[in-house]
């Protein structure tokens, strides 16, 4: 069984660190450092030490994705080299610059989430002032209520 003080240490503090920025989640950490979830979220919220790296991985990782999304959103060139073997070793035979099309589904998740005001699905209206409803029966009794039922059914 894992303890605190196990993973407090400079070598361990780096690793929670670098799980963090692989992507790994806190669950899987947690599996890794031999603890169970919850025991690793208290841990979290006890030792300021523990927190500390976690948020540091994860403000890398989440920054590499959020500019592979811009990337994918706005489209971009890269170089493809092909290479041949021959007598020489490895050489470079051909190089050919492409293009990745701008992608409207990575242009529409960054805008709903950057601009939710102005790129939402779902609008919200704001209604004001007073409805009135307009019930003729309004000032019958149950008993003269039920007569008119009977009478109509």
């Amino acid at each position: 069984m894992a303890k605190y003080t196990e993973w407090i240490t400079e070598e361990g503090l780096l690793k929670i660190e670098g799980w963090a920025r692989d992507g790994l989640t806190d669950k899987q950490i947690a599996e890794n450092i031999g603890v169970a979830y919850s025991t690793f979220r208290d841990w979290i919220k006890r030792f300021p030490a523990l927190s500390a790296p976690l948020k540091r991985g994860k403000e890398v990782i989440d920054r590499q994705v959020e500019n592979a999304l811009l990337k994918r959103a706005l489209g971009y060139e890269y170089v493809e080299t092909t290479k041949e073997l021959t007598d020489l070793g490895l050489t470079v035979t051909k190089q050919v610059t492409k293009q990745v099309a701008p992608d409207t589904t990575a242009q529409i998740f960054w805008l709903k989430n950057r601009k939710p005001q102005e790129w939402r699905d779902k609008k919200e209206t704001e209604v004001t002032g007073n409805l009135n409803v307009n019930n003729p029966f309004s000032d019958l009794s149950v008993e003269e209520l039920r007569k008119l039922a009977s009478r109509d059914g």
